[in-house]
This record gives C-alpha cells, structure tokens and sequence, in this order.
C-alpha cells in the first residue's frame, strides 16, 4: 500500500479513494487470479503444480501424473508429484499440509477418503491454493473443481455387461476393491447392485465385495480367498488397476484360468499378457494420461482466474480441446474404452 505524501491535495485523496471503492470485489476474479489473466482467457505462466495421488508408485497414477506433467510443461508451469507408498485414509493429509506451507497455486489430489482431508484441502484453499480433485473425489464443499474420469453410472453399466457377457448371464459373481472408503470405489460398487437388479441380469448373484487396499498382494491374497470361499464362482469384477492386475496374475497360475472371468478397470500394459493367454477376455479403462492432463489444464484454469468452477462454465483443455463444467463443479473426460484381443496392443499406457 503505497503512502501519500503531503503535498497531495484534498481532491486528489478523494479521488483516489473513490477509484479504490469501484475496484470491489465483485469487479476480480471469483478465484483470485490476476484480471488480466482472466480477461485474455490465457494460463497465467510459473503456476506451481503439484500432484498427490493416491499412492506414488502405482502405474495407474504414474501414467495419469506423468500425463499433468506433459500439461504443466505445455503452459510453463512448475510441476511436482508427492504422496504416501499406501493408500490409506488420512496418509495425504501430512502432503496437503507441506504443500500449502510452500505455498503450490494448485493442487491436484485422488482422495484416499471423502472426509479424511477435508480439513487439510480447505487450510490449502484458505492459503490460496486452487485444489482440483481426480478420479476419487471428496465432499463436493471441500474441492474447486471435481475431475471425473467418466459418470459413475458409465462405470457401473459398463462393469456390469462385460461380466454377464462373459459368464452367460447367469451365476455368482464378486467384487474386488480398492480401499473400503474409496469415494470412487464405493459409488461405482452401489450402482453396479442397481445394475445388477435389472431383469436381464437376475439370474447373476453378488455374493460379496472384498477389499485389496489397493495393495497387489493383499489383492492377490483377497482373490485366492475369494475362490476358496466360494468354489462356484462364475466370475470378478476388479474396478482397480491394482486389484484387477494382482487376480489376473493369481487366475493366470492356478486351476480357474479359463474358467473364472474377470473384468475390471486396467491399464493395458498391465493386462496385455493376461488377455494373450486367455485368462482375461476384456476390460476397460479411460486413458489415465489423460486425466492427469485435463485436471493440470482445469487446476491452471481455475488458479489464472479464466473459471471460477461454476456449472456452465467452459475452458480449453490443451490437445484435449474445450471443457464445459457440470453440476456440483465436476468435468468428466469421456466414455471409458473396452480393451480385447484386437485392440490392445495399440495402446501404451
């Protein structure tokens, strides 16, 4: 705040405070970025970009961070990744803490649990962070803006029909997850026992839902389990890359390859040999990279002041082309694809 000298008059001072009160609040940016930014629809340069998945070393979220890395470099940004080894429910808050204390323009975060990092999410946004969350949502009151891989419905009806059709139609089936609080895990799992009420599918019982913790050999653990419990099983839905990859390797080695199906949400490169050899016949999965890029695009957006997160608001999303965001401040990148025999070497990720 600048200091007026005495030699200003009277009239001038007014003048100047007259110029501040039309400079309201109502005039800036509803998200804090700059008006110039805003104004020119163009990505503020040197915004800190960081991403905390929800566990570092896991394909899946290597390839989707690696994806808001490509993002960031696009428009000059500054990008870093950060996270726990092990996906549970309040290891991403001591990350979110850190973050806001270097003071990141953006943080991008895959919630472990909807209502764990609240708490640290809104001390992030109180310091000026915009906070974007990908592929596991929080609370909608606790983010800026919500990045969804596709409809939670598009999962569920997708899962669904790839096991029936694998099974006939009919027997017992089960379902491996992630972690037990996993937002995204749990909507898809209570929309796919909708799904499953549907006439077509009556003759296909859920017999239950186990949980790998996203952890391969806790998954592969819970798969043996699961075909030792029950013996009839017809077939597995995994909608995660850990588990879906750890019950193919254990199907692959053992007496139910061929005669188990199992589907679930996979990278290809992870699946590629399992559905050579006849273990797993498809599956499917949005491109992660993908996701990683829009959400940077989408957090950069936010913090230049170009959105507020306000449904009806659209934005350009690099290579990916324009946005437009939905009820309760989500974008959803697109359908996800099926993968088979036929087309899965064609991708690389």
């Amino acid at each position: 705040m600048r200091t007026i000298r005495n030699g200003v008059s009277l009239l001038t001072l007014m003048t100047l405070l007259a110029t501040a009160a039309c400079a309201s609040d109502d005039d800036s940016p509803a998200t804090g970025g700059d008006a110039s930014a805003g104004a020119s629809g163009k990505i503020k340069e040197g915004l800190s970009v960081a991403f905390l998945p929800k566990q570092v070393n896991n394909p899946y979220f290597t390839t989707s961070d690696n994806g808001g890395k490509a993002a960031v470099e696009e428009f000059k940004g500054e990008y870093k990744e950060v996270g726990p080894s092990e996906a549970s429910a309040s290891s991403q808050v001591s990350y979110l803490n850190t973050l806001t204390q270097q003071g990141s323009d953006v943080i991008v975060v895959s919630a472990n649990d909807p209502n764990a990092i609240c708490g640290a999410i809104n001390q992030a946004r109180q310091g000026g962070a915009k906070v974007v969350t990908f592929d596991s949502d929080t609370n909608k009151d606790c983010r800026d803006l919500f990045v969804n891989q596709v409809t939670a419905q598009g999962i569920a009806e997708n899962q669904v029909k790839l096991i029936s059709d694998q099974i006939g139609g009919a027997g017992k089936i089960a379902i491996l997850s992630a972690t037990a609080n996993a937002t995204n895990q749990n909507a898809w799992i209570e929309l796919m026992k909708t799904e499953l009420k549907k006439p077509e599918y009556s003759k296909i019982e859920l017999v239950t839902v186990a949980y790998g913790n996203d952890d391969d050999q806790k998954s592969f653990q819970e798969t043996q389990g699961l075909l030792s419990s029950y013996p009839d099983l017809k077939g597995i839905i995994s909608p995660t890359t850990v588990g879906v990859a750890a019950a193919a390797r254990y199907l692959s080695g053992s007496q139910y390859k061929g005669k188990v199906a199992l589907t679930g949400l996979g990278t290809p490169n992870q699946m590629r040999e399992f559905v050579k050899d006849g273990t797993v016949k498809n599956f499917a999965l949005w491109n992660p990279a993908d996701l990683g890029y829009l959400a940077a695009y989408a957090g950069a957006a936010l913090a230049s002041g170009m959105i507020t997160g306000k449904e009806g608001e659209k934005f350009t999303a690099g290579k990916l082309g324009e946005y437009t965001i939905g009820a309760d401040s989500v974008v959803v990148l697109g359908p996800p694809t099926v993968f088979d025999t036929s087309n899965i070497d064609q991708f690389d990720f």
